[in-house]
């Protein structure tokens, strides 16, 4: 009995839990349910205009279209304009347009200066929508008005031709996006002398004060500007996937229309369509933004197939010259099943975002909207392009999506809108004759710099390199050739953080050099030929022939190239330790010790010396000097700056007649006065950098004494004293060894000798050189040493003698030095065991 009564207390106890889990399982299904229709009721009614004036201008009769009721204007308490004239479209017509057509079966026409005024209940900002479709009447034809249209503070349009401003014969609407700080609106229309205006339907409308922000990113400079206070009008409003959206699709009333007519080129993309997967649940951003129409479908790049994608899908859009434009990006992933979907975003070839990552933007919430804001800098282009591309990540696949893009011309700073309105009738005919008069007197002055542009342009051109041309959006890296690699400018953009002064590293005739990294996080230096440099195409050409035409440890090796936009650009490898000039004064580098400038100069020795000789006709540097020798990471010197680099002379020539090029100071004084050029001009060089590396000085000093400026000179008066220990750079005096020093003064003092013939090659100053760093052993003397090295005669013991020629390596490419290498051993023993 009490097991019984257990079981039926049992019993009794599931079913009220039961009862329990069921009743809680509705009321979760109710809270459901409920949470559901709200979100639907909050997206339907979540925008309900204060403002809300929809007329149909010249017409006695309402008119609706996409359930939408646009008023009589008759009927419209808007204080009607002063000069209306009513005029009514056959609606036989065959040409009236499909959507809309019922707005334009009417006119008002303007023959004077009328305004249309609108109390404004909610401040903020709005739309003003202008209606025109330029049918013909007997007495009016439509295509013929020519007006101005404006609002108490903006132009909207300034001598408005609908023959020329609307693409030909049909309906068009004109959008713009104002905010109104005022109680009352009017919209005047202003037509010509001996014409008239017109209009066939007007919007006022408030719409969101967050659908335009109060500032955004410009580009391509970085930074913010302020959107407040200012005009817009609505340049395109595109839908990507290859879609249009229709007004009652949009909560807003906007047409949304596809992007294939704005492609580059439509293969490049995939159409994608997935409204289902996009949720406003959330997300910050709702379909006052966008429709679920535009983010629910979208262009992708195509890269499914070929996990090695480069190309950018671009967007080209015509803009008005000369005004700021608002541009959005509309963001939504419908379709990646990627774990991350990170891209590259592009406008006019400037990078707006690199590494734009969705997921991270949108909080990893799947099917979630995303916008993003952009102010494009003004420019004279009457185009604007818009790219998206991968990111170049090894890690990443490469990806990009665009759902939506709005672009929206901002007003100039005389509050217009209008392209035209920096001119106006009046003004122009009283400039007639000054312009006439102008024009008659300046025209062989501007006949003679046509023809100068011309020459200069048709120079720019090199045709060596015109193979390579390809579209500059579309591929993110050239293939390889001979001449190595062209970059696109946004590439080098991206590695010189849009070429900050802060990158700059060094600077000189051509231009400036910045540090840069490249996407896969190679260090480079970027040369940039300046707007005034004293070299040119010329020089630019010039270095990239002959990079690419040797390959040597010795000299500085060329990643590639940038010649779009006219641009002048030249990317090397990054040298980590800077010029060899940098370490002797006026920067941080620590100073060189004597075996390291030893090793310096014998590393250009051997660059230059396979310049001489590793071709058929030998190059000649022309420009030798310690800033063009680079030092890497290891202190391995690389000659460096061809574009003075000159072809030597054939084998029957004795020399090269050309102009004078090269740096002051450093100039082989036969070739200054014969304008003769030969090898021996690079040894002559070689030599003044060889005594700046003893000295620790500058070749021309200002600063100092007059008979101390010239370091030639001043090395000469001290040489002819017997007294050149007097000069030797303080920080490594108590370093070198006498052998050591009387072997390279030795060869540096014929490097400079007056006539050419005199002076040594290249590879007899290498030879001389190894021999030097022998000669000074393995050890260095320590600066706190005692005694003076002078007064000493050190001569090698056989530990010495047997010490390898050079601590540095040779490689394959390193020719020159692997020749000298085999016989040099034997040489230094014998010259050891001469002293």
């Amino acid at each position: 009995m009490r097991c019984h009564l257990d079981s039926s207390s049992s019993s009794s106890v599931i079913r009220s839990e039961l009862l329990v889990m069921v009743i809680a399982i509705r009321i979760s299904k109710l809270q459901i349910w409920v949470a559901f229709v709200y979100s639907l009721m909050c997206v339907s009614i979540a925008f309900n205009p204060e403002d809300n004036y929809l007329i149909d201008c010249g017409s006695t009769k309402n008119t609706s279209v996409n359930n939408r009721v646009f008023l009589a204007d008759s009927a419209v308490n808007s204080n009607n304009p002063s000069t209306p004239e009513n005029i009514l479209i056959n609606t036989s017509l065959n040409s009236m347009p499909t959507n809309y057509s019922d707005l334009y079966n009417s006119a008002r026409i303007f023959t004077g200066v009328s305004n249309y005024s609108f109390s404004i209940e909610k401040q903020g900002r709005h739309w003003i929508r202008l209606h025109f479709f330029d049918f013909n009447h007997p007495k009016f034809i439509l295509n013929n008005a020519k007006f101005s249209v404006s609002t108490q503070k903006f132009t909207l349009i300034k001598e408005f031709k609908p023959k020329s401003s609307g693409g030909g014969s049909g309906s068009f609407v004109r959008e713009y996006c104002l905010e109104i700080d005022s109680d009352r609106l009017v919209v005047t229309f202003s037509p010509f002398a001996n014409s008239f205006a017109f209009v066939n339907a007007l919007e006022v409308v408030s719409i969101p004060d967050e659908l335009i922000p109060q500032r955004a990113e410009t580009t391509p400079q970085e930074g913010f500007q302020s959107l407040q206070k200012q005009a817009l009008e609505t340049v395109a409003r595109v839908n990507m996937g290859n879609e249009s959206v229709s007004p009652q699709r949009d909560v807003l009333s906007r047409f949304w229309v596809s992007d294939d007519a704005y492609l580059r080129h439509n293969v490049l993309p995939k159409f994608v369509s997935n409204v289902s997967a996009v949720s406003f649940n959330g997300s910050n951003v709702n379909d006052v933004f966008a429709p679920a129409d535009v983010y629910g479908t979208a262009s992708v790049l195509n890269s499914e197939h070929d996990p090695n994608t480069k190309f950018n899908i671009t967007w080209i859009f015509a803009v008005d010259p000369g005004f700021q434009h608002l541009v959005r990006f509309h963001f939504c992933d419908i379709v990646s099943k990627a774990p991350e979907l990170i891209f590259n975003i592009y406008i006019n070839s400037w990078i707006a975002s690199r590494y734009f990552d969705l997921r991270v933007h949108t909080s990893h919430i799947p099917g979630a909207p995303y916008y993003m804001d952009f102010i494009v800098r003004k420019s004279d282009s009457n185009q604007l392009n818009v790219s998206i591309g991968p990111a170049d990540l090894t890690e990443v696949y490469p990806n990009a999506i665009l759902n939506g893009l709005e672009i929206m011309k901002i007003n100039n700073s005389r509050g217009s809108l209008d392209v035209l309105d920096s001119f106006s009738s009046k003004s122009s005919k009283m400039k007639v004759g000054f312009i006439v008069g102008i024009a008659v007197a300046s025209f062989i002055i501007v006949v003679s710099v046509l023809v100068l542009f011309l020459l200069c342009r048709r120079r720019r051109k090199l045709t060596h390199i015109a193979h390579l041309k390809a579209d500059d959006n579309e591929v993110a890296m050239f293939s390889s050739s001979k001449i190595g690699y062209r970059f696109p400018f946004v590439v080098i953009q991206e590695a010189t953080g849009n070429f900050n002064e802060s990158f700059v590293i060094g600077a000189g005739g051509f231009g400036k050099v910045y540090k840069g990294v490249l996407r896969n996080e190679t260090k480079v230096a970027v040369k940039r030929g300046g707007s005034q440099s004293h070299q040119g195409l010329a020089e630019f050409r010039t270095e990239i022939e002959m990079l690419s035409q040797f390959r040597h440890r010795h000299l500085v090796s060329l990643i590639g190239y940038c010649d779009e936009r006219d641009e002048m650009i030249i990317i090397y490898e990054y040298m980590e330790n800077g010029t060899l000039k940098d370490h002797f004064y006026g920067t941080n580098f620590p100073y060189l010790s004597w075996r390291q400038r030893l090793e310096v100069c014998i590393g250009s020795a051997r660059g230059l010396h396979y310049l001489h000789t590793g071709s058929t006709n030998a190059i000649i540097h022309r420009d030798v000097k310690s800033a063009n020798i680079l030092l890497d990471d290891n202190f391995m010197a690389k000659v460096a700056d061809f574009g003075l680099s000159k072809t030597g002379p054939n084998l029957d020539q004795t020399h090269v007649s050309t102009m004078v090029k090269g740096s002051f100071g450093y100039l082989d004084p036969e070739y200054l006065t014969r304008q003769q050029l030969t090898e021996k001009s690079d040894v002559y060089s070689f030599g003044v950098v060889m005594f700046e590396v003893l000295c620790g000085r500058p070749v021309i000093d200002p600063s100092l004494p007059r008979e101390k400026v010239n370091l030639i000179e001043w090395v000469k008066r001290y040489q002819a004293r017997g007294r050149l220990e007097d000069i030797v750079d303080r920080n490594i005096i108590n370093q070198i060894k006498t052998e050591s020093l009387k072997k390279f003064r030795e060869i540096a003092e014929k490097c400079l000798a007056e006539c050419g013939l005199d002076r040594p090659t290249m590879g007899d100053v290498l030879w001389n050189l190894e021999c030097a760093l022998q000669l000074q052993g393995n050890e260095e003397k320590s600066s706190s040493s005692n005694g003076d090295m002078f007064s000493q005669v050190t001569l090698l013991d056989h530990s010495h003698s047997q010490t390898s020629v050079s601590t540095t390596q040779f490689s394959v490419g390193d020719l020159a030095g692997a020749s000298l290498s085999k016989v040099f051993g034997q040489m230094v023993r014998e010259e050891t065991r001469e002293m």
